[in-house]
């Protein structure tokens, strides 16, 4: 994955590399990250991703399905997701996570917002990491 990652076949956010690196114990995936080559390194503070994210916000805010709570989860500057949404919907990417889509209800909201639904309403495909493994034909 290292080598798809150097010559830009998948994208790093700024952010996910921040939180990846975040830990106080530095594991193993903090040690790979903090050593790797990133060819296509995509920058949260670009102005057409900082539009994005206020509207992903504001899908949040808006629909019945998700309380106040969500919305402030989402909103703290350490929260990588919905900005990853956001550069997702301006680059046409997919975003690789573990996360599934949840059904949800206006009579019941929830507190914690799922990528894969958020990423629903953007239009931005969601898979997961053994998916993409397969897609692009790496070898482990």
């Amino acid at each position: 994955m290292s080598e798809k990652i150097q010559d830009g076949s998948i994208a790093i956010l700024d952010l996910v590399k921040k939180e990846i690196l975040q830990p106080s114990e530095k594991d193993d995936l903090a040690l790979w990250m903090s050593n790797l080559k990133i060819g296509r390194y995509i920058n949260h503070k670009q102005q057409e991703i900082v539009a994005t994210y206020a509207k992903v916000l504001q899908s949040i805010q808006n629909d019945p399905c998700y309380s106040e709570k969500a919305l402030r989860t989402w909103a703290e500057e350490s929260v990588a997701d919905p900005w990853l949404i956001a550069a997702a919907c301006v680059y046409d990417f997919t975003i690789v996570t573990f996360e599934k889509y949840v059904q949800s209800n206006a009579g019941n909201p929830s507190g914690s917002a799922k990528i894969p639904n958020i990423a629903d309403k953007f239009h931005v495909r969601t898979t997961d990491l053994f998916h993409m493994i397969r897609e692009l034909g790496i070898k482990l």
